[in-house]
């Protein structure tokens, strides 16, 4: 008789524990066809530093690269060989010695704290970065026209910083949290050819030049919606690694001088690949939750009677 309610919780028991090597194993396949595609150890002497521009290469004779819209896929021809894109994303947290150490993304952050990301690619291509505050309108907050000539070209496992370490103020080296309480949610879009319906290069310079007061600039409706409906398409992600670990000096040096990873380099805390190579645009999203008090601030109240 009592064995009757416990079954039905029995079964599901046993039915997590069954999805967890599938888990484990789709985890695993995400790592390594993201690591793979970076060079080996052998290669990096032969590799050159890339260019440390972000803005798009020159097109080669008998290309025809064209915008990518929302739901865009590669054509049969000119996907033969081309990988799953594919992002990596590394968040570090500035530590009380000064440190950039790795922390996850689902951390609660406090007023005060400074984050900077690490992002890293696995085939060139171009990347968007959109944010919104507590649901709020979506605002581009990368490319910026302030910033590496409004390009957003990158170019495969070379990683770069948002923001810049190298920035000339130490304010502007970490994304510091205000004594406001909320959600800012981070959109990274990452696409084979520039986003249609989004201004980057000349003519996002040009647009804030002409349009003082409406920069950064603020996604259309339809090209929003296009972007909400990507989030819906199948892609895989593998979960957040080596948190509390310091940056390395290979990682900051390679950010820094545009030098490519390999495979022997500190892996991404987080993957995400799209499900089909066919696929042109990769669109994932990230959640920073702070609260108002900083840790200081906190400590006061405890003690107070």
């Amino acid at each position: 008789m009592t064995s009757k309610p416990i079954f039905p919780g029995l079964l599901m028991l046993l039915f997590a524990f069954s999805a967890l090597p599938v888990l484990a194993q789709q985890d695993e396949d995400v790592r390594g066809a993201f690591m793979t595609t970076r060079p080996k150890t052998t290669d990096k002497g032969n590799t050159p530093p890339a260019k440390r521009t972000h803005r798009r290469p020159k097109p080669t004779p008998g290309s025809t690269p064209g915008p990518v819209s929302g739901g865009a896929t590669t054509s049969g021809a000119s996907k033969k060989g081309l990988p799953r894109m594919g992002l990596g994303l590394t968040l570090f947290m500035r530590d009380s010695n000064g440190l950039a150490v790795r922390t996850d993304p689902t951390h609660a952050f406090r007023k005060g704290d400074h984050v900077r990301f690490l992002l890293e690619t696995n085939t060139d291509g171009y990347l968007y970065i959109f944010n919104t505050t507590n649901g709020g309108p979506a605002t581009m907050i990368y490319p910026d026209q302030e910033l590496d000539e409004a390009g957003n070209y990158i170019q495969a496992h070379v990683p770069f910083e948002i923001p810049s370490s190298l920035s000339a103020e130490e304010r502007l080296r970490w994304l510091t949290f205000d004594q406001y309480p909320g959600a800012e949610k981070l959109y990274f879009v990452f696409t084979r050819e520039p986003l249609a319906g989004a201004p980057i290069e000349d003519d996002l310079i040009s647009f804030c030049r002409e349009n003082a007061g409406k920069c950064p600039w603020h996604p259309s409706s339809e090209l929003w919606a296009q972007i909400q409906n990507e989030l819906s398409g199948a892609a895989q992600t593998s979960k957040a690694t080596g948190v509390g670990v310091s940056q390395t000096s290979k990682e900051h040096r390679a950010a820094t001088r545009g030098i490519g990873l390999n495979r022997d380099d500190p892996e991404p805390s987080l993957i995400m690949l799209t499900a089909s190579s066919s696929k042109a645009i990769l669109v994932t999203t990230v959640e920073l939750v702070h609260n108002a008090l900083s840790k200081l601030d906190s400590e006061f109240e405890e003690v107070q009677p």
